[in-house]
């Protein structure tokens, strides 16, 4: 059975992604314990933004998507597809081969995604030679092209540099370089600003929004900012304690009839918010959802 709420299915004409039933657990002393609930949703060449607060089970939701999910933690569904590909029978070596190339994943912080004992332009390099037949020279020429896209004004001198000696802005682009220059169809981005300050962050999303409009790509953000999903994002899927419980196009956020989603939108900060008091979210024990002042 579909864990999206009925009436709000909105899917795009063409899949990229397609997932249902998507359930994540992990073993506990009276049993398995469920994190994520039969979630079911489809990403097609479109951007999609997949909320929550800490702990709703987003995170785990984009690594198992890519198959980075290991014991205890246990994932099942009832169909997991990329580009009519079944990702549950994929062996090791056909996800090593996917990862990078069809489908790719930017993390949080990009001091802990790059290796920190070699240089920029070598793990690019390792990025093209794993997927891609080119000379050297040609991964030389393709890394400085992709690098120029992200707006690194000077590859050869990135490319020299280690990851500490990068800004979190330039890491940031560096991530985002490494995981396009191949080409893949779909972008998973994890809370990629989330490690910038302010000024950065609309800067690097900008980018990452043009980049894959440009491509035709499907971008799927993670993120718990529904005031940035609504500006850089189509459509929202919103998850709360493992379940998604709504799914809209971001432009009728302000008409959202879920509490969760309603509380989100409501705590946005802005001038009609400054010096209010904000709603908050109250849990029966029925694990129904209300809004109180």
């Amino acid at each position: 059975m579909d864990c999206v709420p009925q009436g709000i299915r909105a899917v795009p004409d063409r899949a990229l992604l397609s997932v249902r039933d998507l359930s994540i657990s992990v073993s506990a002393p009276h049993g398995e314990r469920l994190i994520v609930d039969r979630v079911s949703f489809d990403v097609g060449a479109e951007r999609v933004a997949l909320v929550g607060e800490s702990g709703s089970g987003k995170s785990l939701t984009a690594r198992a998507l890519m198959g980075l999910l290991r014991r205890p933690l246990k994932v099942s569904a009832g169909r997991l597809e990329f580009e009519g590909v079944d990702l549950r029978a994929l062996t090791p070596a056909r996800w090593a081969a996917m990862r990078g190339s069809s489908m790719a994943l930017i993390l949080q912080d990009p001091r802990h995604a790059l290796n920190p004992v070699l240089r920029v332009g070598r793990q690019m390099d390792e990025v093209l030679r794993i997927h891609q037949k080119l000379s050297a020279a040609e991964r030389r020429d393709r890394t400085e092209e992709m690098m120029l896209a992200v707006g690194l004004a000077e590859p050869a001198r990135t490319a020299r540099a280690f990851p500490h000696e990068l800004s979190g802005g330039l890491g940031q682009r560096v991530m985002l370089a490494m995981m396009l220059v191949n080409g893949p169809r779909l972008l998973i981005a994890d809370e990629p600003t989330s490690s910038l300050d302010e000024s950065l962050r609309d800067q690097v999303l900008e980018l990452m929004v043009s980049l894959v409009e440009h491509r035709r790509m499907g971008l799927l953000l993670i993120s718990h900012d529904l005031q940035q999903v609504a500006r850089y994002c189509e459509r929202v899927l919103v998850m709360y304690r493992g379940r998604l419980v709504d799914v809209r196009r971001t432009q009728d956020l302000a008409g959202a009839e879920h509490p969760y989603t309603r509380i989100l939108w409501s705590c946005r900060p802005g001038g009609r918010t400054y010096g209010t008091e904000l709603p908050v979210l109250v849990r029966d024990a029925d694990e129904r959802l209300d809004m109180a002042p």
